[in-house]
């Protein structure tokens, strides 16, 4: 039965339905429309900017390769003697990224970079793997015929250094970590990434990031501080064109599938057993890491205390040129006969 109160409340027979479902129903139909229109705009939009912008740029001229397993590897040498360095670079960088760094190495020493797997000019095949990587570095230390080289690592290239150490420890003379730890998930996208930048959208995205001098050139400043020189037309070429040249798209996002290169911590921890010199180099003002992360990672691998460069961010190479190299030097003074 229904109570005196609720027979009061309760709408007479024949009293119009309250309306405010209805609207609500209203205001959600037209909400699905403007998406669905939004949705329908940001395609089309899409597949005409991407068609516009199909081009692929060249590779520069007179570049070097080397083939090493089922890479074409493309690398840069500078200096005519003196025991040998080879750097590796890190995410979304290349071997010109140390064109500051080389020439003081240079001085006393033969100085190697190399293009990874997915990044510069070395062609694009997957899988883009720290496994896969870490085979191209060892074969391009055989196809080199280099003898115990020190092995500089720059952020995420630091896990393919280290596991190549790991790997075939008596091909190395040394090994240094320079802004970064090496580890699996220390830094990069989010991996909600991977699923929401889909066809033909990241494709769009990451044409407008390479197509705007200015993005370029916040990014670069941000990551390499004020101490950086600015970016010129060249120089903003330089971080875009391996971008431009085909198979580079299909390449970044092979690389995003995978997450930034790095080990997991116990592994890492082997290099503790490995008798080499090594050593850990960072940027004081590293964003990108804890500020704990320089020093922890020195403990993992066994490293004295770690060199923190003042003012410096996470392109010491740019930023700090002196400093690192003289930390390279320092390393390769103890280097493993």
């Amino acid at each position: 039965m229904i109570g005196a109160e609720e027979a009061a409340e309760a709408p007479a027979e024949g009293t119009p339905v309250p309306r405010r479902r209805s609207r609500v129903r209203r205001w959600l139909r037209r909400l699905a429309a403007v998406v669905a229109a939004l949705i329908v705009t940001a395609t089309v939009f899409s597949f005409i900017y991407n068609a516009a912008t199909a081009g692929r740029a060249r590779p520069p001229a007179g570049l070097t390769y080397v083939r090493t397993g089922d890479l074409r590897t493309r690398y840069r040498v500078w200096g005519s003697g003196g025991s040998p360095i080879v750097l590796v670079h890190g995410a979304a960088e290349s071997a010109d990224t140390w064109a500051r760094l080389a020439p003081l190495l240079a001085r006393d020493h033969r100085v190697y970079a190399i293009d990874l797997d997915g990044a510069g000019y070395t062609t694009r095949r997957g899988p883009y793997t720290v496994d896969h990587q870490t085979r191209q570095l060892l074969a391009f230390l055989d196809a080199m015929r280099l003898d115990r080289p020190v092995l500089v690592g720059h952020s995420a290239g630091a896990a393919i250094v280290a596991e190549a150490v790991l790997r075939a420890p008596a091909r190395a003379g040394g090994l240094l970590l320079l802004d970064g730890d090496a580890l699996a998930g220390g830094a990069g996208p989010p991996a909600v990434l991977r699923h929401l930048l889909i066809p033909p959208y990241r494709i769009t995205l990451l044409r407008m990031v390479v197509h705007s001098d200015w993005l370029i050139r916040e990014i670069y400043s941000s990551q390499c501080g004020p101490a950086c020189p600015r970016l010129d037309a060249a120089g903003v070429d330089v971080w875009r064109r391996p971008y431009e040249v085909a198979g580079a798209e299909a390449g970044v996002w092979g690389m995003l599938r995978n997450g930034v290169a790095g080990l997991p911590a116990h592994r890492l921890e082997l290099l503790r057993g490995v008798s080499l010199p090594k050593a850990v180099v960072y940027g004081a003002d590293d964003h990108v890491f804890a500020k704990t992360s320089a020093a922890d990672t020195a403990r993992r691998i066994g490293a004295p205390p770690p060199t923190l460069i003042p003012g410096a961010r996470h392109l010491t190479m740019i930023s700090s040129p002196g400093e690192v190299a003289r930390a390279v030097e320092g390393l390769a003074a103890r280097r493993r006969p």
